[in-house]
């Protein structure tokens, strides 16, 4: 609860003056007898009038506490905020070529990304993703959306070996600006994740980068593998069996498309490496968000006067009966 006019308040500053008054006024005017001695009144009950006899006085006073709180106008407000939501629209191009299952991150480079962006998207709820998946070729796992619990559930279900295998950068991140080229959002940006070199495909890297930068498709390219030499699992007949294999990221052309596009590029040599890019992601590209806020306040005098009514009635009611004069 609130109060229009608080500084009625100050009146109530005048309630001890008159009790201070009350209470002179009332030592003041007592009417005396004397009496050669009182041992005849020690015993004698006070009656019910004399009890109450204070009572017209403290329902006077509660009258005009409660008049200077309705002076105050008490009420009560019910805030409503109008959210307007301007999201950006991002494409993540993920390479799960057979090389992202090297665990120079853990568990492996492939589920590690998956993870660390399943984790940006949690965080970015006003936006629209979709997910497009390159090896040797490129497909749309999930279109643009903003039911991010299908696309995660989608991204889930990711893995290495579901397309030849294969590097072809060009056609991922072709295929994801044709698909967020017409796109309305006040951004579009592709997120392009990759732990190789183009070595297959029918377009070059490059001539997507010119395409995206024509349609204001912004880039962010984002090479994963550690620096040198990488464990890798190999399935023989006796199992398992991990060698190490060179790292080889393109990153010249990954920071050529990246500038070409307006974008940036990243190197994530560790999990939490590629963790803290993503975070630098969602600080470049921030949803617009305005809010407008709308209060509605309602008088809630009515209770109070009631009370002061009901005060005021029966300080007079009292005042007929109980206390009454006889001229």
């Amino acid at each position: 609860m609130c109060f229009a006019r608080p500084f009625f308040f100050i009146l109530l500053a005048v309630i001890p003056v008159l009790i201070a008054h009350y209470w002179y006024y009332n030592n003041s005017n007592t009417p005396e007898i004397g009496v050669s001695g009182s041992e005849g009144f020690s015993n004698t009950a006070k009656t019910f009038r004399q009890r109450i006899r204070h009572l017209p006085f403290i329902l006077r006073m509660l009258t005009v506490a409660l008049i200077i709180i309705i002076l105050a106008r008490p009420q009560t407000s019910f805030d409503r905020n109008d959210f307007k939501v301007e999201g950006i629209d991002m494409l993540l191009a993920m390479d799960i070529s057979g090389s992202m299952l090297a665990e120079d991150f853990k568990p492996n480079r492939l589920d590690a990304s998956k993870e660390v962006a399943m984790n940006f998207i949690d965080g970015r709820p006003n936006d629209r993703i979709g997910l497009v998946i390159f090896s040797s070729e490129a497909f749309m796992q999930c279109p643009l959306t903003i039911d991010h619990t299908r696309l995660k559930s989608l991204f889930s279900s990711v893995k290495s070996g579901v397309i030849a295998d294969g590097t072809a950068i060009g056609d991922g991140l072709g295929l994801s600006v044709y698909h967020i080229r017409k796109s309305e959002a006040i951004s579009k940006v592709v997120i392009l994740l990759t732990d190789g070199i183009n070595n297959t495909g029918s377009m070059d890297p490059m001539t997507a980068a010119e395409i995206a930068k024509k349609f204001g498709v912004r880039v962010y390219t984002i090479g994963v593998g550690t620096k040198g030499m990488a464990p890798y699992p190999f399935q023989t007949n006796f199992g398992i069996q991990y060698q190490n294999i060179e790292v080889q990221i393109d990153e010249d052309l990954l920071r050529n498309i990246a500038q070409t596009t307006g974008g940036e590029y990243f190197r994530a040599t560790d999990k939490q490496k590629l963790d803290e890019i993503y975070k630098q992601i969602d600080k470049l590209e921030k949803s617009k968000i305005d809010v407008t806020k709308f209060t509605k306040k309602k008088e809630e005098y009515l209770v109070f006067a009631l009370l002061a009514a009901g005060f005021f009635l029966l300080e007079i009611l009292l005042k007929l009966t109980v206390f009454k004069k006889i001229p």
